[in-house]
């Protein structure tokens, strides 16, 4: 019989493949536990359909992340830390703090685990990676000064 995957299932397939399976196995375990649909026409049909919305929600989260990294290239966030005794920050810039001053500067709330920075310890200008989804990363520009 044949059957169109909706799960991926470990020694079959991927989702959204067409396989070859065993009556029993296919109406017994897979269509019985929800890993597949049994492929008549109209199951093809809803899938494409459904594939093909899919892309087009995908294309669109793309131009508008596409959109969002224009714009935080384009920035440059200030962040006023204390300094100690040598002239150094005291403590660190976090990602918390960045997140703070994206969202006090620009209006712009971003998720602290999207920010991906390493321990900023010193003043003066840094390059901060933002992952923003679908593989698209902006390139954030924090000048860092002490007071």
């Amino acid at each position: 019989m044949k059957i169109l995957l909706i799960k991926d299932v470990k020694s079959l397939g991927k989702r959204g493949e067409i396989k070859e399976v065993k009556e029993g196995y296919g109406r017994n375990f897979l269509i019985a536990k929800g890993f597949a649909k049994l492929a008549t026409k109209d199951v093809m049909k809803e899938w494409e359909v459904e594939q093909k919305k899919n892309a087009e929600i995908e294309a669109l989260e793309i131009a508008e992340l596409t959109k969002e990294k224009e714009v935080l290239e384009k920035l440059t966030i200030n962040i006023t830390k204390k300094l100690g005794n040598n002239g150094h920050l005291y403590g660190a810039v976090t990602k918390e703090d960045i997140a703070e001053a994206l969202k006090e500067q620009t209006k712009i709330e971003m998720d602290k685990k999207q920010i991906d920075t390493k321990n900023i310890k010193s003043v003066g200008e840094h390059i901060v990676d933002i992952k923003l989804g679908h593989s698209i990363h902006a390139k954030l520009k924090i000048n860092v000064e002490g007071k």
